[in-house]
């Protein structure tokens, strides 16, 4: 019998069941328990999480609508793959929009909200050497969302809230990299120091520069990816 993926799913009182296996089913694709490309069946993953097939089948329509997933006509559901695509698109808005966050950070950022970033950044490095990247991408997370509300600008945090899912997955491959966990770390420091003192312009260079060294990481495992499991064929999605 072929070994299980997850573990039946724990159920909780204070929420819908569908709600828990999404949850479930996101964090195995992030971790990739699930990996890209792969298809999602149904019946499978609902008798290995000990649930019906109907919160699966809802779960995997959430995940499809944040990108997680894709649909294939008369194939069924596949995890989607991250292309060079993707990436480029990805950061270019990305990056803009960091910059333009921490730059407003340093002008506005209340002194309350500059220790909480100080504070976050002790709790990154506590988490720099865990084998949990998840745990270490949410640090990151914190940190970032801390800028973005201390930026007082609500249109960019909604235009960052559209590609958070896309983002995310993205912060997850990136933070597994060798060497990146300690070179976000630094890029935090520098930038919160310069939104400490109010050095607007030292913030955008230091949010492009971190933006930058994190697209060159990911650009450099797609290449390798490419290279030595598809054989130079880029991914379909």
């Amino acid at each position: 019998m072929a070994e299980k993926k997850f573990m039946t799913v724990k159920f909780d009182d204070y929420k819908p069941l569908r709600d828990v296996v999404y949850e479930t089913l996101r964090e195995a694709i992030l971790r990739q328990v699930i990996r890209p490309g792969e298809r999602m069946m149904e019946n499978k993953l609902a008798d290995e999480m000990g649930v019906s097939r109907t919160p699966v089948r809802e779960a995997i329509r959430q995940l499809e609508l944040e990108g997680f997933v894709i649909m294939v006509p008369r194939k069924g559901a596949y995890v989607a793959e991250i292309s060079l695509t993707d990436i480029q698109e990805v950061y270019e808005i990305r990056t803009a929009l960091e910059v333009l966050a921490s730059g407003l950070a340093a002008e506005r950022a209340t002194t309350e909200e500059i220790e909480d970033m100080e504070r976050c950044l002790v709790r990154e490095a506590e988490v720099l050497e865990t084998e949990d990247i998840l745990k270490t991408v949410e640090a990151d997370v914190d940190l970032h969302e801390l800028v973005y509300q201390a930026s007082r600008n609500a249109r960019l945090m909604g235009l960052l809230n559209m590609l958070r899912e896309q983002i995310y997955r993205m912060r997850v491959v990136s933070t597994s990299l060798p060497g990146r966990k300690a070179k976000s770390l630094s890029f935090h420091k520098e930038l919160v120091e310069a939104i400490g003192r109010r050095d607007a312009a030292r913030a955008e260079e230091i949010a492009a520069l971190h933006m930058q060294h994190a697209e060159q990481s990911m650009l450099l495992h797609f290449q390798n990816f490419l290279q030595n499991d598809r054989g130079g064929k880029e991914p379909m999605n």
